[in-house]
Order: structure tokens, then sequence, then C-alpha cells
């Protein structure tokens, strides 16, 4: 009698060792390592000196020189003519009150091109640690509006009559003035700062007030 078909599946002995990993090849790791070196002798090489820094810095203050000159100019210029109207030295009240008036209209970024790049002005990245974008937002400030009000109180004290309108228009522009010094403070604070930092010597600001 024969003996029946077997059906099982055939034995598959167990495995007792892990299943094997597939590896990196090595020139591949050598790949990897040469572009990370890569990356950081990149960084170190773009890391500005000392000396790099301190003249970006001198740039920076040039650049606000020349954007600030002209509203500050005319500040000056709008001081200077009330004082001599009120010292007695000058008698063209029309004409410092047209000096004052022309001022103020040039301390807004909207008809002066130079404060309206300052508006725009970006820091160079190698002085992105002292936070110079705070000193370029707050000269804008002294321009406008504070600069602005202290040209229009002028032409208020120019046109001013009698005691009491006199006294008002002197007490506003002298408030005007003290916000003014205020804030040229704080802008020179943050240039010293930073100019002390890296030895830059740097001018700050010519802002009257």
């Amino acid at each position: 009698m024969d003996a029946p078909t077997r059906t099982d599946p055939p034995y598959v002995p167990i495995r007792h060792t892990r299943w094997p990993v597939r590896r990196t090849p090595f020139p591949a790791v050598v790949a990897v390592v040469v572009v990370l070196a890569g990356v950081v002798l990149v960084a170190l090489a773009h890391k500005p000196s000392q000396a790099q820094r301190a003249a970006d810095l001198r740039g920076f203050a040039r650049d606000m020189n020349t954007r600030i000159e002209s509203c500050a100019g005319g500040v000056r210029d709008s001081l200077t003519a009330l004082h001599e109207i009120e010292s007695g030295a000058s008698h063209e009240v029309a004409t410092a009150s047209g000096i004052a008036s022309f001022g103020a209209a040039n301390c807004s970024p909207g008809n002066n091109q130079q404060l309206e790049d300052l508006t725009q002005y970006q820091v160079t990245e190698s002085l992105a640690g002292f936070h110079l974008r705070a000193a370029v937002d707050d000269l804008v400030t002294w321009a406008f509006p504070l600069a602005q009000q202290v040209q229009e109180d002028v032409v208020n004290r120019l046109a001013a009559q009698g005691q009491q309108a006199k006294a008002q228009s002197s007490a506003a522009l002298q408030q005007a003035l003290r916000k003014l010094d205020v804030q040229r403070a704080a802008i020179d604070a943050m240039m010293r700062s930073a100019s002390t930092s890296v030895s830059a010597n740097a001018p700050l600001p010519a802002l009257p007030g």
C-alpha cells in the first residue's frame, strides 16, 4: 500500500542571526564630511573682522548724516532765524517764517528723497549685532514728526501777537525741542555703543536742537 502524498510546506530552519544591514558606502561618508567642512570654512571666511566692522560702521554713520543733513540743516536755519528776530538782529519776520515753513515740509519723507531712502535703509549684515535698525528708525522719527513739529512751532512763534500768545507759542516750542533732544540722545547712545565696541570712532549724526 502506497503512503499518502504529503502536502506539508517544506521545512525552513529558523534564522538565529541578524538580518544583513546595508551600509553607507565609504565614499559617500567622505563626501558628506567634506561638504560639512566646506560649510564651516565658508562661514568662518565670511565672518567680518574687527577692522571690517569698524569700516562698515563708519560707512553707516556717513549714510545717516547724508540722509538727515537737509532736514537737520533746516532745523538749524529755522532756530537761527528765530533767534535773530527775537534778538533784534533782524526784522525780516516773513523771511524767517518762510525758512521755517520750508524746513518743516522738508523733514517729511514724502517731500524729501533722502529721508524716504532712510525709511528703507538696510543695515549691512556685519553690523547686525548692534541692532542699528533701531537707530535708523529713531533717526526717521527725529525728522518726522519731531523736527517738523519744532519748525512748525517756530512759525507759530513768529506769528504770535500779544504776550499770552507769545508765551504759549514759546512753551510749545520748548517742549518740542526737549522731545528732539531726547530722541537725539537715544540715537547718540546707540551709535556710541557700536563705535566703542569696534573702535570705529564713527561720527555721530549732526543733529541740532
